[in-house]
């Protein structure tokens, strides 16, 4: 029998093959995450990392994923994810719970949160990059 676990503990991979890998504790940082890059960077731009996180204050930095599309779905409050495209454009997204929104590959994202929100983060990580807000 398997164990359960909590996604917001326990982040998963999706890799090669169809297969599902529960990940070590999240213990926050970005030791973690290169951690997991060293444990399936191997699965390249077809691997996905899925999170669950919660918030109740706004992103600080913008993120972008280069290679790959980034699911976001809101499971609980609300988030308004702002989407800066290539071309300079910007565009808002207010998700509700039970709603979902696709980051594109290569555009750049935050988040604000009003009061709380918390989201499951399907994402296509390798190549991630950040910049200040």
């Amino acid at each position: 029998m398997q164990d359960k676990r909590r996604l917001a503990d326990s982040f998963l991979h999706l890799g090669l093959g169809a297969t599902a890998v529960p990940q070590p504790p999240f213990e926050g940082g970005m030791e973690w995450y290169e951690g997991y890059g060293q444990r399936h960077g191997s699965d390249g731009r077809e691997g996905r990392l899925v999170s669950q996180h919660s918030f109740t204050e706004d992103w600080d930095s913008w993120e972008m994923h280069p290679l790959g599309e980034e699911v976001v779905i809101c499971t609980a409050g609300s988030m308004v994810l702002t989407q800066e495209f290539p071309d300079g454009r910007r565009e808002t997204i207010t998700l509700e719970a039970g709603e979902y929104a696709i980051n594109p590959a290569g555009v750049w994202h935050v988040a604000d949160v009003e009061v709380h929100a918390t989201a499951i983060f399907i994402t296509a990580g390798e190549g991630t990059q950040h910049r200040p807000r």
